[in-house]
């Protein structure tokens, strides 16, 4: 029994190699997905102001030192209608469910917010008539 290498040879010399497309764009997707999703997009040279940096977040807005303390934040909260400052009730300082909350009380004051409530607790030295002023939207 002779075998036909000649034959064989011959015929495999004949076929041309077929690549399946379909896999191989499928694998190079996937690399490319993974590579862009473990990358770090990270901008280089951007220099950021130490008021950028939040060590814990409190929620607070950011008040630099370029902000006085004579500037008041709106902090709006659904269906407010209490407003109390050291005590004393502040609610005629409410338009549109928000009141306007001095910078230095909301840096160095403790504020409590509640349902339709807002407690605040001010610093030494601002009177509960200084830290909330009707704001004006």
């Amino acid at each position: 029994m002779a075998i036909d290498v000649r034959g064989y040879k011959k015929k495999v010399l004949n076929q041309k190699p077929s690549i399946n497309l379909v896999p191989f764009i499928d694998i190079l997707f996937t690399i490319m997905i993974f590579l862009v999703v473990t990358s770090n997009f990270s901008a280089t040279d951007v220099q950021t102001d130490d008021a950028d940096v939040v060590d814990d977040a409190t929620g607070k807005p950011n008040v630099t030192d370029v902000s006085g303390d004579a500037q008041y934040y709106v902090m709006p909260v659904a269906n407010l209608h209490k407003v109390t400052v050291n005590g004393v009730d502040k609610s005629d300082t409410i338009v549109g469910s928000a009141v306007g909350v001095q910078a230095r009380v909301i840096d160095e004051g403790q504020i409590t917010i509640k349902p339709g409530e807002i407690s605040i607790t001010t610093p030494p030295g601002v009177s509960p008539d200084v830290a909330v002023q009707r704001p004006e939207l």
